[in-house]
């Protein structure tokens, strides 16, 4: 695994009678803004199959976080494990993602409306038959330069839906699903947050060219890839109309749709997703974006309404 995968995923807070979050990777200005978080005098954290579980509160509210680790089976492991033993009323995942949208920036803050797995594929055969179930197709030789030169031995690729079991459904019975929906809820709450004020300098001499923003409601993907390739970046926006790419929120969206819990997402842009000239700027603006991603975090749990009693749940 790469530094820059290393980097993408970072945050993902869940709310109980705690306030859960769960961790992946976290740049040292983001943990300064979890300064907030005030460790339980008693038991500060609980340690479970290899991740420590922090516990405590932020703004007086019960809360755990920990960190997820990158790619979605990581993600879908520790959301799973925080709604199995800890009694929590829903969660936040946040993190850093890639920008596919070009009407958003470097620095801006997403907080989508629902995600895509954008990494469930059928690789078809060049002279197979296309699977009509397929939520689109990618044709490999229609990026070929010269453009209709010669056979594309990659032929095509289908990208297949979701199967969704769910506590709301009979046992045992999926539902096809492009599109996972975040807490209807909770989005409408975040919308409050449009207009904060967010970090647009990495340090004194190096700073974006323009003010971040938080924008809300958008759509996002998610797949066990990192986007860094212009065409792909191209081919995801203007198929799916997805403007950012992670690789962990889908399957936290998931994991709390099935097991019936609210959940939100926030994401902070740390690149174009290889739409830069050169080297991704990951390296260079990944703690900037953890940094708005961590205060838009803190901006949507001091909306949030109650959780300060001991006999509520955490996040």
């Amino acid at each position: 695994m790469n530094s820059t995968m290393a980097a993408r995923c970072f945050v993902v807070l869940v709310f109980v009678s705690f306030l859960v979050m769960s961790v992946s990777a976290i740049a040292s200005n983001s943990r300064r803004e979890l300064g907030r978080f005030t460790p339980d005098a008693k038991h500060p954290f609980v340690d479970l199959s290899g991740r420590r579980y922090r516990v405590g509160k932020i703004y007086g509210k019960k809360v755990v976080y920990v960190r997820c680790g990158v790619g979605m089976t990581n993600a879908a492991a520790a959301t799973q494990q925080m709604l199995d033993l800890f009694d929590i009323t829903g969660i936040v995942h946040f993190g850093i993602s890639g920008n596919l949208n070009d009407s958003m920036s470097i620095g801006d803050v997403t907080i989508p409306k629902q995600f895509s797995h954008t990494g469930l594929w059928n690789w078809v055969n060049p002279n197979g038959t296309m699977d009509p179930a397929d939520a689109a197709y990618l044709e490999v030789g229609s990026y070929n330069v010269p453009e209709g030169d010669g056979v594309n031995l990659l032929g095509r690729i289908g990208y297949r839906t979701e199967e969704l079991f769910s506590v709301s459904i009979e046992p045992n019975t999926a539902v096809s699903l492009w599109w996972m929906e975040v807490s209807q809820q909770w989005l409408q709450l975040s919308r409050s947050l449009e207009g904060m004020e967010l970090e647009r300098c990495v340090n004194s001499s190096l700073c974006l060219p323009d003010k971040p923003k938080l924008v809300v409601g958008l759509n996002g993907s998610t797949s066990n890839i990192f986007v860094d390739n212009a065409a792909y970046r191209d081919f995801l926006f203007q198929t799916f109309e997805v403007s950012s790419s992670d690789m962990e929120s889908s399957a936290v969206v998931m994991t709390c749709m099935s097991n019936g819990f609210p959940v939100i997402v926030i994401r902070g842009l740390s690149d174009l997703a290889g739409a830069e000239s050169g080297d991704n700027v990951i390296h260079t603006f990944g703690s900037l974006a953890a940094l708005n991603a961590a205060k838009a975090v803190l901006g949507f749990i001091s909306k949030i309404p109650g959780y300060n009693s001991p006999s509520q749940h955490y996040m």
